[in-house]
């Protein structure tokens, strides 16, 4: 398999009034290409440092990271902009990279359709579900035609029935469109249904 992300001693300290803080020691993985890796731990444990260093919001104080192929971020929160339909939102990744071609709207209609989201495009977001807010955020996610997709923690605003039917679309819509993926979560019930899933 294609070793797409490899960490290697990944180390990061923050500096405060207090003094030093650790928050990550010699970490160590990759992901290969095809890979849902989950990263488990509990809150305050580094896991969302972990993916601002993949992204480079974050330099890391030590160690090494090598990153083949474009990211796509997607967070806790959906954070859909309530003034722009559903499309519109989809696309402000395409707009904001000035990529917004015939074929790349194409392509986001495709996963639209795929996707059960079709007859809700021109709706906006305030008249969805929380699960189908997340669908859509996953798609907007998709658009950009990432290689690597970070999952933040993508449930935790989802009561635990929607939860676990939203996780069941997601790694599907990872799967079936090829995509390796990053997740960090807190709730073992996340990773375990990626097993199901795999």
């Amino acid at each position: 398999m294609n070793e797409i992300v490899k960490v290697t001693d990944l180390s990061q300290t923050f500096y405060t009034k207090e003094g030093e803080l650790e928050v990550l020691k010699d970490i160590n993985f990759s992901l290969n290409e095809g890979q849902i890796l989950t990263l488990l731990g509990p809150s305050g444990s580094g896991k969302s440092t972990i993916l601002n260093i993949l992204t480079k919001l974050l330099k890391p104080t030590s160690g090494d990271v090598v990153i083949k192929g474009n990211i796509g971020y997607m967070f806790q929160k959906d954070h859909l902009l309530e003034w722009r339909n559903i499309m519109d939102n989809i696309t402000i990744g395409l707009e904001i990279q000035n990529n917004k071609t015939k074929e790349s709207i194409e392509q986001v209609e495709k996963l639209l359709k795929t996707y059960g989201l079709w007859e809700y495009r021109y709706m906006y977001p305030k008249e969805l579900s929380g699960g189908m807010r997340q669908r859509v955020a996953l798609i907007r996610t998709l658009a950009v035609n990432p290689d690597i997709l970070l999952l933040d923690e993508p449930f935790s605003a989802l009561d635990y029935q929607t939860r676990l039917l939203v996780s069941d679309d997601v790694f599907k819509i990872i799967k079936n469109e090829n995509k390796s993926a990053i997740l960090v979560t807190r709730d073992i019930s996340d990773s375990l249904s990626i097993k199901v899933q795999l």
